[in-house]
């Protein structure tokens, strides 16, 4: 199929460019970017008058739950929530069941993203085998298979020792260790972040210092020997500070955020609000404002969702038994441009975070509008209000935090490989 779409405001990143422009796909392809453009023959036109054009974003930390969660959401589903959220590209984490400490559950992953056609799916595969964090996974035949980073996620791993020799291993492959930054020993059997809030609510808190004391650890161990680790889902001030003195000095540390730890604080939590657990918890004032400045000063490079989807019975009980995670997908893009409407990032950073930022640290194609790129793209209506109702979302995760907020911007359409997988009241494929 090919496609003129005309006369919307493209913003681009990657070149700099926020102005009134064409965009013309074929064949899976960017062919051109300009001023008065001219359909090809046998193209659909699309009016993108009012709307921004921006490269599809790319969402470095998410869970998809198949194999073994079906229940929760399936890489179908998840998908079609992530298009329709402006998402084109997800990389998976590996804390399915069984987890993707192998070719075959790699593979798997991947042929059920070819079946849903709709996002680019990467998987992540396991650092250590059965994420025990005892013995290293083949990672050589994670890399193979299509893996393109390796994380244990929220069982990460304690043994220093072994972290050190994942992420020489890793390096050897191409492959990104993704961090996610808690000592367990200190977060304990903690449910939230440990302050006033817990100690009214009578709650078991989770300290900043969980998430300190491994981020510490292993930007030591880059120090002493090299490679690069990226931490996932920041979320203190005294882990913001810890990389941006890492940057300072030249360590290969990138890091992300997420939209509910730049939005909420833990005041999210009153009322025994099991749709804001999630780890790392929401924290103070102070660290969401920490948070936004990492992001606005570069210290932190991207933003992610970590969609965490789960079935209503797994939240709808007691806060202490309930599961940590939000779902993601179809909120992000608005919370990320409420950082724009109050003025701490322009349109273009904003984007940037979503798109350029990820693309390089992990290494994939996309991220940008620039020709001959994957025409991977999203109409966005910037100034479109809508009240989020987990019910009307694509995924399977009804588990959001926003519930009955208005947020603005809305997402259009989506392109991938120049096949529009998502248009706003429709959900047929072109």
């Amino acid at each position: 199929m090919k496609w003129l779409i005309k006369g919307g405001r493209v913003v681009d990143p990657a070149s700099g460019t926020d102005s009134p422009l064409d965009v013309v796909l074929e064949k899976g392809k960017i062919v051109s970017v300009g001023k008065d453009l001219v359909a090809p023959a046998d193209s659909k036109t699309i009016d993108a008058s009012g709307l921004a054009v921006i490269p599809g974003l790319i969402d470095m930390h998410c869970h998809l739950r198949e194999p073994g969660f079906e229940y929760k959401e399936t890489v179908s589903s998840g998908c079609a929530a992530a298009v329709k959220g402006g998402i084109t590209s997800v990389m998976c984490m590996a804390n399915t069941y069984p987890v993707n400490d192998s070719a075959a559950v790699t593979s798997y992953i991947l042929d059920r993203a070819r079946e849903a056609g709709t996002a680019r799916v990467y998987p992540v595969g396991c650092v250590t085998q059965g994420m025990k964090g005892e013995s290293l996974s083949e990672m050589g035949e994670l890399a193979e298979a299509g893996c393109i980073a390796v994380s244990d996620d929220g069982r990460p791993v304690s043994s220093g020792e072994i972290m050190r020799r994942a992420i020489e291993y890793a390096s050897t492959y191409g492959l990104l260790v993704i961090d996610h930054a808690e000592d367990l020993a200190i977060a304990g059997d903690g449910v939230m972040h440990e302050g006033p809030i817990s100690t009214r609510l009578g709650l078991e808190g989770i300290p900043v210092s969980a998430a300190y004391a491994e981020a510490a650890r292993n930007i030591s161990l880059l120090k002493e020997f090299g490679g690069r680790i990226h931490i996932a889902h920041v979320s203190s001030e005294s882990v913001v500070e810890l990389i941006r003195r890492a940057k300072e000095d030249g360590l290969g540390v990138t890091a992300e955020a997420c939209p509910h730890h730049f939005t909420l604080t833990h005041d999210a939590v009153l009322g025994y609000n099991t749709d804001a657990k999630v780890k790392p918890p929401l924290r103070t004032a102070r660290d969401v404002e920490a948070v936004i400045e990492g992001l606005v000063d570069g210290t932190i490079d991207a933003i992610a969702t970590d969609h965490a989807p789960h079935h209503r019975d797994e939240k709808n009980v007691e806060f202490d038994l309930a599961a940590f995670g939000i779902s993601g997908f179809e909120t992000a893009l608005s919370l990320t441009l409420g950082l724009v409407d109050s003025g701490r990032l322009s349109l273009l950073e904003a984007i940037r975070k979503w798109t350029t930022a990820p693309a390089a640290i992990a290494r994939i194609p996309g991220g940008s509008l620039e020709e001959e790129g994957p025409a991977d793209l999203a109409l966005v209506d910037l100034e479109r209000e809508w009240k989020v109702d987990p019910d009307q979302f694509v995924s399977k995760g009804k588990n959001t935090p926003f519930a009955g907020m208005t947020l603005k911007g809305e997402v259009v359409a989506t392109f991938v490989g120049g096949r529009k997988v998502y248009e706003r009241g429709k959900s047929n494929h072109q």
